[in-house]
């Protein structure tokens, strides 16, 4: 009888992961080209070889037992080493990193982001890259967690205080408080005090961090709120008159100049953040080429402002 070590391969956990999404061997064997009686002497191999049950067969559905789903929550993890111990063995003999994840707040341009994008892969078209929608703590979580390897935008990082993680500024970049023509706070007198603004529903931005109860910015206690995903979904919102917020000045700045949107003074200080690119400490080794060359476009004002302030105007409607 084969042991558990012969039998637990990458390509048979993968075969397991396949079944569960599935539902059934025969959905199984479909996806990979396989006859079902092949998928299900594999699956009885692995079960042999463990002594454990790991479908209940007693419906139409193959569904996990305790078992199954035991491994393959381990499973999962040890076919995540296997591409880290891939991309580590890449790394040395190349020095390119077979993937690089880049956390990207929503205060960021995205079209420059793509730009960037597009001379990475005509240096390095053999790395995956990899781009995360992240927004406020979420953005620095997403390093600190390891989902990601560079984040473009954090706000929440104190200099000096994260362990493992190095950050440099990007620049300051200012709100405005802005609203549709349509909506009743345009129409208010100026400045508009905190107990006046209290009054009317505000659009604001999810945290994007998994774990906790994330951050709010600028909201006010008992204020109706609209929370959106993105900073574009926000922007659309206030476009529509859905809601009143702060939006980056650079992000408003086309609407305010076509009169699509209206800005407004408020009583409380402006609004002001300088969020900075952050990476995490690669061990040893040191920063991969792929990292070391966003690093270098970093090193550019151009390219840092540019992050910032050059937003297109994608919302037309």
């Amino acid at each position: 009888m084969p042991t558990p070590r012969e039998v637990l391969t990458p390509e048979a956990l993968s075969l397991l992961q396949t079944v569960a999404r599935t539902g059934s061997f025969a959905g199984a064997a479909r996806e990979m080209g396989l006859v079902p009686s092949a998928v299900t002497y594999r699956v009885r191999q692995v079960e042999d070889a463990l002594d454990a049950l790991l479908f209940d067969r007693a419906s139409r559905q193959a569904r996990l037992t305790e078992a199954g789903a035991e491994l393959l929550r381990e499973g999962e993890r040890l076919l995540g080493e296997v591409d880290a111990v891939a991309s580590r063995v890449r790394r040395v003999a190349t020095g390119w990193e077979s993937q690089l994840t880049i956390a990207v707040d929503a205060i960021v341009s995205c079209g420059t982001v793509m730009e960037l994008a597009q001379a990475f892969f005509e240096v390095a078209p053999h790395t995956r890259l990899r781009l995360r929608d992240e927004a406020l703590s979420g953005t620095l979580a997403a390093l600190t967690s390891g989902g990601a390897d560079l984040a473009l935008g954090v706000s929440m990082v104190e200099h000096g205080t994260a362990s493992g993680l190095h950050a440099r500024p990007l620049e300051e970049i200012g709100f405005v408080f802005a609203v549709a023509p349509h909506h009743p706070v345009a129409a208010l007198p100026e400045p508009i005090s905190d107990e006046t603004m209290q009054k009317y529903r505000a659009v604001a931005v999810a945290d994007s961090v998994q774990q906790g109860t994330g951050l709010t910015l600028g909201l006010l206690a008992g204020q109706e709120v609209f929370t959106v995903p993105t900073m574009v979904a926000k922007l659309d919102a206030q476009l529509r008159g859905l809601g009143a917020g702060f939006l980056p000045e650079p992000m408003a700045r086309p609407y305010l100049e076509t009169g699509r949107l209206v800005a407004k003074q408020v009583q409380r200080p402006p609004r002001l953040l300088r969020p900075s690119y952050a990476w995490r400490e690669t061990g040893p080794l040191g920063p991969g080429r792929g990292l070391r060359w966003w690093l270098q476009q970093l090193e550019s004002p151009a390219t840092r402002h540019a992050l910032l302030d050059r937003h297109t105007s994608a919302l037309t409607g």
